[in-house]
């Protein structure tokens, strides 16, 4: 196990353990940081078989700590998002959108790994049109799934929703991830080739 594994194990635990500590709701809790856990086990599993660009660990990574800091404090709740509300005199904390924004940013450039490397593609267009189509299918599916959570869990629904009365949530939240997607792929696709090029 090299050193670059080693912290980013230390970073993904340690950041793990502090958000598990004295969270706001420990139920809201366990349903933001989940999608970390399954995302880790994963990795885990595919470490050797298919290990990722470097690249892609540490958005991971990174992605795994907006989870997690959420699920601390709730999207609704996060302090350095509230200062930002008061002032910049918003209506609500965003935090949210950061995650929403994250959930574009970061599984574009995993489909976009996945689909090069497996060649599933022959044009870079179709594949580019593919990989942000999965984001928005992907996005419009974990907003059912906070809705059927919400349904069921009652008394957290709001926590774990975090719609702060805001009636275009879904769609806004929606709209970030493509724009993560977007932003993603124009900013990261020639490093991530280089990447490739190293990797292989």
């Amino acid at each position: 196990m090299n050193v670059k594994t080693v912290l980013w194990l230390l970073t993904f635990f340690g950041v793990l353990l502090w958000s598990v500590i004295n969270p706001k709701d420990l139920n809201t809790w366990f349903l933001e940081v989940f999608p970390a856990l399954i995302g880790f086990g994963v990795l885990a599993w595919t470490y050797k078989s298919f290990p990722l660009t470097p690249l892609l660990y540490t958005l991971i990574l990174f992605h795994s700590i907006v989870l997690m800091v959420g699920g601390h404090y709730t999207y609704a709740e996060v302090p350095l998002f509230d200062t930002l509300k008061e002032m910049f005199d918003m209506s609500r904390n965003n935090y949210d959108k950061v995650g929403h924004f994250t959930q574009g940013f970061v599984p574009v450039l995993i489909a976009r790994e996945i689909t090069l490397r497996k060649k599933v593609f022959k044009s870079r267009g179709w594949m580019n049109f593919f990989i942000v189509s999965f984001v928005l299918a992907f996005s419009a599916f974990y907003e059912l799934v906070e809705w059927t959570v919400a349904m069921i869990s009652g008394e957290g629904a709001e926590a774990f929703l975090g719609t702060q009365g805001y009636v275009w949530d879904t769609q806004s939240d929606m709209a970030w991830a493509l724009f993560g997607a977007i932003i993603g792929l124009l900013l990261l696709s020639k490093y991530h080739d280089r990447e490739l090029e190293k990797l292989f």
